[in-house]
């Protein structure tokens, strides 16, 4: 091990923190030193590593930075534990199961001077990385609206949050991101089909600071997966397929009419459609080099915990305007 190899810790052995383990052990410039969790190695995923049973046993062994992969529930104690112990910290998203827990956190990492991210792998996604850079080059015209769509069986890893949390938070996130707007209005509507605590269920319209329409269709109901994200604009659409990493384009067609009643109304024809051949590299892999290249003081694209924040607050008023039935201003 060289002495620039920055020494990394692991938070919890669920699905998604056993792949974090995966990554972390392949990744260039950083050793995984221990992991925390309470329950053990059940799964026998990091057999030759000390499995500990509390953040401060991690803390207490110089770690650089730590990959915080428990349920969302427990984010806030173990953040702050992480801040006062001086370490850098990649939390899975949401950032936090309220706002309050969310700005605390924010608060503790930035007053400790310390690099903080949020896991919204959604951005490291080749498909929405290749729309964005063609939407800021103005690919699309005028954006008029992103429609996104992200249904499938329930994962019973989740228990601590519902389906705005633990998907739509995904889609708000990427929304923002992928057209630099801020959302300004949301309003929903939720259901609760399944028996259990949570919306499994959520049907939500917004509006973005441009004026650009929004419309996220999110459930754990249904037996086929799919991760859609529409974005069409003056010059035609873009459709991201996130499981897929594809990214296709539908161009709108030139087409003159001579029927003078028609005239006044701008319509549009079907044109050319091309699916771009895009490097398809592991997000999650992605994700981390950027964080490991932020915590060593390089310029790197992470998702910062402000950004993460204003998530965690369209996903709260989601859930607002859903139990008030009105729509909520942001």
């Amino acid at each position: 091990m060289s002495a620039n190899t920055l020494r990394a810790g692991l938070i919890g052995l669920g699905a998604m923190g056993r792949n974090h383990a995966r990554v972390l052990r392949g990744l260039d410039g950083v050793d995984l030193v221990a992991v925390v969790d309470p329950a053990g190695d059940a799964a026998g995923s990091v057999r030759d590593l000390p499995v500990l049973s509390t953040v401060a046993e991690l803390v207490a062994l110089g770690v650089d930075y730590a990959v915080v992969a428990c349920p969302t529930g427990l984010h806030e104690e173990v953040g702050l534990e992480l801040a006062a112990g001086g370490v850098a910290a990649l939390i899975e998203k949401p950032l936090a199961p309220s706002v309050e827990a969310g700005r605390r956190l924010v608060e503790a990492f930035e007053s400790a001077g310390l690099v903080a991210g949020v896991g919204h792998i959604e951005r490291y996604n080749p498909a929405l990385q290749s729309l964005r850079s063609r939407l800021e080059a103005g690919e699309l015209g005028e954006v008029l609206q992103v429609v996104t769509r992200r249904q499938g069986p329930f994962p019973h890893r989740i228990a601590d949050v519902g389906v705005v949390m633990d998907l739509a938070t995904h889609d708000i996130d990427l929304t923002s991101w992928v057209t630099g707007q801020a959302y300004t209005s949301i309003s929903a509507h939720t259901a609760f089909r399944s028996g259990r605590q949570h919306e499994d269920m959520v049907a939500a319209t917004g509006r973005l600071a441009d004026g650009t329409i929004v419309n996220h269709l999110v459930n754990w109901l249904s037996p086929f997966k799919e991760r859609s994200t529409v974005v069409t604009g003056d010059r035609g659409c873009f459709i991201a397929d996130t499981l897929t990493a594809d990214l296709t384009f539908y161009a709108n067609g030139a087409f003159g009419t001579e029927w003078e009643a028609l005239r006044a109304f701008r319509g549009v024809a079907e044109g050319d459609m091309i699916r771009y051949a895009i490097p398809k590299r592991e997000p999650l892999l992605v994700e981390h080099e950027r964080f490991r290249d932020a915590v060593e003081g390089k310029q790197s694209d992470i998702v910062t915990l402000r950004q993460a924040l204003r998530t965690v607050e369209v996903s709260a008023a989601v859930l607002d305007s859903a139990k008030r039935g009105v729509t909520v201003s942001l």
